[in-house]
C-alpha cells in the first residue's frame, strides 16, 4: 500500500503552493513533484519551492529531469531573454504539449509508486492559449488516465481565477509574496509575461480589498 495519498506538480509558483497548503491542511500525505524540463528558471523555481513549501511536505520533494525533450526548443521558457533588449510576446513562451507531458509524467510516476491521485493547480486563466490547456482537453485526459491506468487527475482550482487562488492563499496563511512565477526571467519578474500579469492583477486586487 502506498504511503502517500497523492502527487502534486509543484513549481514554487502561487497556484501550486496554495494547493500544497490546502492539501496539507486537509491532512493529505502528498509528494511534491518538481519537473526540470530544461526551463531557464529551474534553479530559481526549485529554490523557491523549498522555501515556500508547507513544513509537513519539506521532506517529500522529488525531482524528475526531462529536459532533453525541449533542449532544441526556441521557447523563451528554455532560452532566457534579456529584459533590456528582447521583446518577448506570449507566443514566444509556447512549448509543445507541455501540460500533457507534465500530467502524463506525474501519472506514470504515481502509478509506479502505487499512488492513485495526481494534483495540478491549473487555473482558468485568460492567458492560457496552449492547445493542451482547454477544459475539454483536461476532462478527456482525466477520463483516459483513470480508465486505463487507475490514476485520477485532480484539478480543484480549474474554475478559479488567480485572485480567487490568492484569496484562498491568504486564508490558509500561504507566503504568496515569496512565490515565483515569471516565465521570462530567472531572477527578476518581467511583469509582462502571462504569469506575471495574472499575479500582479491578483496582488493589486488583494491590496485594494484590505
Amino acid at each position: 500500500m502506498a504511503i502517500y495519498d497523492g502527487i502534486l506538480l509543484a513549481s514554487g509558483g502561487m497556484d501550486s503552493t496554495v494547493l500544497a497548503y490546502d492539501l496539507a491542511q486537509k491532512g493529505e500525505k502528498v509528494i511534491l513533484l518538481f519537473l526540470d524540463y530544461g526551463q531557464h528558471c529551474a534553479e530559481k523555481e526549485l529554490e523557491t519551492l523549498k522555501k515556500v513549501s508547507p513544513e509537513d511536505y519539506k521532506d517529500n520533494l522529488r525531482i524528475i529531469k526531462i529536459g532533453d525533450i525541449y533542449k532544441e526548443a526556441n521557447s523563451r521558457m528554455i532560452i532566457e531573454a534579456n529584459l533590456w533588449v528582447d521583446n518577448v510576446v506570449a507566443d514566444d513562451l509556447y512549448l509543445p504539449y507541455r501540460n500533457l507531458l507534465f500530467l502524463s509524467t506525474a501519472s506514470a510516476y504515481a502509478q509506479s509508486l502505487g499512488v492513485k491521485n495526481v494534483y495540478s493547480a491549473f487555473i482558468n486563466s485568460n492567458h492560457a492559449k496552449e492547445i493542451d490547456c482547454s477544459m475539454d482537453f483536461f476532462t478527456r485526459l482525466e477520463t483516459l488516465l483513470e480508465s486505463y491506468g487507475s490514476v485520477k487527475i485532480n484539478m480543484p482550482y480549474r474554475e478559479f481565477s488567480k485572485i480567487e487562488v490568492a484569496r484562498l492563499g491568504v486564508k490558509l496563511g500561504v507566503p504568496i509574496a515569496s512565490t515565483y512565477s515569471c516565465q521570462v526571467n530567472s531572477q527578476n519578474p518581467c511583469g509582462a509575461c502571462p504569469n506575471c500579469v495574472d499575479r500582479i492583477e491578483a496582488m493589486n486586487t488583494l491590496v485594494e480589498e484590505v
